[in-house]
Order: C-alpha cells, then structure tokens, then sequence
C-alpha cells in the first residue's frame, strides 16, 4: 500500500490530471476518468489542476480582511478510501452552493463544501450538472 501511496503523490506532485488519474487502481482509475470527463464538459472554463493530491478545476488566489491568503480551486475531485469526494469552493450570500443540492442528491452525503458519494452511477447528472455550472458562476464571495 505505501507504494502505491507514493505513486500518486509523485503524479500529484508532476502536476498533471492524466497522471493522477493513471496512478489510482481500478476500479477507482476508470470511475475518477468518468468524472473528470463529466466536470470538464460541464464547466470547460474551470481550469484543471491539480492540487492537495487531488483534481481540481479553477484555480484562483483568495486573500481575506485578516490578510490571509491562498490558492484553492473552485471544484475539487478526490479518490477517497471509501467513497469519492467532490468539494464545492463557492458561496455568496444565500449560502453554500453545494447545500443547495442535498435533496437532488439523496444517494450522496451533503456537507457545506463536499459532495461525498460511493459511485457516480447513484446520483442523478442532471443535479450534478446543475451543481457544477452554479459553482463556476458563483465563485467564492463571501
């Protein structure tokens, strides 16, 4: 297992989607490949990334009052031990973006900023779909 650990922190650390992607084992290789696709048709204008060991679309550098400040991205995918997560880096005054979704996705657990989920094949693309794009329109204002 620390092999494999190492494989994908060398693709993370390359910088390059295709080669994290490469480096997780199947089933979960062709899943994450799934998904990928999906976000990058969905919301071509996300860049993708990666980032923290994991794929990530939309890049952007935040900087709060306090004057911290950092780079995240908008959309986040990560191969998880039990389960798949897609975090959701976008808010404005109505809240969250992702809570909004946690009754179009009842196969999925809903929190503030991530969707987690077992298989992609459990919830509906249609919500998906609509999640992404409101995301990439929102950005992170608050």
């Amino acid at each position: 297992m620390a092999a494999k650990k190492k494989t994908r922190r060398r693709a993370a650390a390359s910088g390059a989607p295709a080669s994290l992607i490469a480096a997780l084992p199947e089933p979960r290789r062709s899943e994450i490949a799934r998904i990928d696709a999906f976000i990058r048709a969905t919301v071509p204008s996300l860049a993708p990334c990666v980032t923290a060991g994991m794929l990530g679309y939309g890049p952007f550098h935040y900087r709060y009052a306090s004057g911290r400040q950092g780079d995240t991205v908008t959309i986040g995918l990560a191969s998880r031990a039990q389960y798949v997560s897609l975090y959701v880096c976008a808010a404005d005054a109505r809240g969250h973006v992702a809570e909004r979704y946690r009754a179009r996705l009842p196969a999925a657990d809903v929190g503030k900023g991530c969707v987690r989920f077992k298989r992609f094949d459990d919830l509906d693309p249609a919500a998906v779909r609509d999640l992404l794009r409101e995301a990439a329109r929102t950005g992170y204002g608050v």
